[in-house]
């Protein structure tokens, strides 16, 4: 897809896509938000008919699927359930990508036929109180002590980790600092000396919740080693950030869908609401509106798409990613704002989407590198260098 036009089994499987999220996602969509709760049957759903596969080989249980594959998943399920879209970008883009690409033979054996069907989730756990956008300071140290790592500390904002079977903890190995030594463990959930905190109460994607996690003498086996961290050398750190590529596109996808599902409820209330005896896209300032959203939607999409088709060694390209995921971020208020406009008051009550929409899209600027992370990082890659942000 060179020119960026989905082939005729892209297409195919967009369109059964769309009509599972349609006939199963949509109509329970604002259960998930109302109440808070996770999107259990429609997790369970998801793994029975093998979507969470879509990037894990064969040889594992999965479809062998390409990255533009698994990101036109999360955009039609993201159209009509942002929630459920959530989990399958855990699942899709997250921790199963980096043990596919990085995992032992037997790490990947163990784990990803269980992702396949739904019986792992694995979430990922990076972000602590003083270590967010500055991922170098994290503190989170294991030890080696013989045939085992003994990993202490704290993380914070773990999406689904209350729902997890297993973390993938970026850690620090050694006496260490910055990004030297930093590596990654994967942790079963029901490790002694792991707790979890309470679900965290938040704005939107109130229906898959993030916590806190502490580890207290994690005893974590050697062969749960993902990325080794060398207290000499930041190369475990480098290849770590390249796990945040399909996280990234998959992010982007998501802001992509929610955002058409917005301006899809929009063109539609433009063309069958009445005001002054005619319908509103009659006027010019509504005219306006559906054009800039319809040109935004459009944008960001070709940029996912590209991102999406630049995988090389397992990863797409950094520099794509990180266009594909700030523009999108910033898209998706924009026109799912707007689409609350076009609807008036109504839009801003519960009894129809746009609200939860707005603030469902809003954390995607935050998570997964904030928007302003992600300019520092462009313009790194623009000067070919890189910027200390101590120095002010």
């Amino acid at each position: 897809m060179s020119d960026f036009r989905l082939d005729d089994d892209l297409e195919a499987f967009r369109a059964q896509v769309r009509k599972l999220a349609e006939r199963e996602f949509a109509p329970r969509a604002a259960h998930w938000d109302e109440n808070e709760e996770f999107p259990e049957a429609n997790r369970r759903l998801l793994g029975e008919l093998g979507y969470f596969g879509t990037l894990i080989p064969p040889e594992y249980g999965g479809s062998g699927g390409r990255i533009i594959q698994s990101c036109l998943l999360v955009e039609e399920v993201a159209r009509v359930c942002f929630n459920t879209a959530s989990v399958c970008q855990i699942a899709v883009h997250g921790p199963s990508r980096a043990i596919t690409v990085l995992g032992s033979e037997a790490l990947k054996r163990r784990l990803l036929p269980g992702v396949v069907t739904g019986e792992h989730l694995i979430a990922i756990s990076i972000s602590e109180p003083q270590a967010g956008s500055a991922v170098t300071d994290l503190r989170t140290r294991a030890v080696d002590v013989s045939d085992a790592y003994l990993l202490n500390g704290h993380k914070c904002f773990t999406t689904l980790g209350n729902y997890c079977t297993h973390l993938l903890v970026m850690c620090r190995f050694g006496k260490s600092s910055g990004a030297r030594g930093i590596g990654a463990l994967v942790v079963d959930r029901d490790t002694p000396g792991l707790h979890l905190g309470k679900p965290d109460k938040k704005m939107g994607g109130r229906g898959a919740p993030e916590c806190e996690v502490f580890f207290d003498d994690c005893r974590v086996p050697k062969a749960n080693l993902l990325v080794p961290g060398d207290p000499n050398s930041t190369a475990g750190f480098k290849r770590l950030m390249d796990v945040f590529g399909p996280e990234r596109c998959g992010n982007a996808a998501i802001c992509v869908g929610l955002a058409q599902g917005a301006y899809d409820a929009a063109l539609a209330y433009a063309q069958q609401r009445e005001q002054f005896g005619r319908p509103i896209m009659e006027f010019q300032g509504i005219q306006w509106k559906i054009a800039d959203m319809a040109t935004q939607l459009h944008a960001a999409r070709l940029m996912v798409y590209r991102a999406a088709t630049s995988e090389r060694d397992g990863f797409p390209d950094p520099r794509d990613t990180t266009m594909a995921k700030l523009y999108a971020n910033e898209m998706v208020q924009r026109v799912t704002s707007e689409a609350l406009q076009i609807h008036g008051h109504g839009g801003y009550t519960r009894a129809l989407p746009l609200e939860r929409m707005m603030r469902d899209g809003r954390g995607y600027a935050v998570g997964g590198g904030t928007v302003e992370i992600l300019r520092n990082t462009l313009a790194a890659l623009e000067f070919g260098r890189s910027f200390d942000q101590r120095r002010g």
